[in-house]
């Protein structure tokens, strides 16, 4: 296992990596000023599980394969984009007037979950990030790799629950006079399917040098 003087400085290093929103953080914000504090720790839920997934697929030398692989970076690239894109499209083609009649918009807790769960795991710079950034921290003198990775991404996922938590209070807590208004609930949905649709053309554009070098 690594010592205690390099668990301190992996802890300190991610902060002001997860301090600059991304992604994960924009979808986490979107939920909480749609629908509240709830949903915002809810996809705070779904995102960091997404992170097990990575963390679990670093230990285990996927994202490796994954890393050395054009081909199956572009598959989940764009499987990702494509997600987000059509998150988007949804929030966009919202109907004013059942908005107005119905109150708020309201989304199961388990598809926020879920969705959560996906826009993260499909984030192929997610994985990447794990590949390149976790094993920087390890060290085969101290035994095997792969619990080493373990131990290191769990500290990541509890630094991580706790900024993204703290971001969506705040955002929930900004929002709730914007949430009374049907008028202002449809900009929000406007807005969102914006920042969606944002986030899949980032997500479809990055990397392209990067995929064309490996091929």
């Amino acid at each position: 296992m690594p010592d205690l003087t390099t668990l301190a400085l992996f802890a300190a290093a991610p902060l002001a990596l997860l301090l600059v929103p991304g992604p994960a953080v924009l979808y986490i914000v979107t939920r909480s000023v749609a629908q509240g504090r709830g949903a915002g720790m809810v996809s705070v839920l779904g995102i960091h599980l997404g992170s097990v997934v990575h963390v679990a697929a670093a230990a285990l030398g996927v994202s490796a394969l994954l890393a050395a692989s054009a081909t199956a970076f572009a598959v989940v690239k764009y499987l990702g984009a494509a997600y987000l894109v059509w998150l988007g499209i949804r929030k966009l083609m919202s109907r004013p007037d059942d908005a107005e009649a119905a109150g708020p918009p309201v989304a199961s807790r388990s598809r926020m979950f879920w969705e959560g769960f996906v826009v993260n795991v499909l984030n192929p710079k997610t994985a990447i990030f794990f590949l390149a950034f976790l094993p920087q921290f390890t060290d085969p003198s101290r035994g095997p790799i792969a619990p080493q990775i373990l131990l290191l991404g769990v500290i990541w996922i509890t630094l991580g629950m706790a900024s993204d938590g703290a971001f969506a209070l705040l955002a929930s807590a900004m929002a709730g006079r914007l949430r009374r208004s049907a008028r202002a609930r449809r900009r929000l949905d406007v807005t969102s399917g914006v920042v969606y649709i944002g986030l899949g053309a980032v997500a479809a554009f990055t990397g392209e040098n990067a995929a064309a070098a490996r091929a």
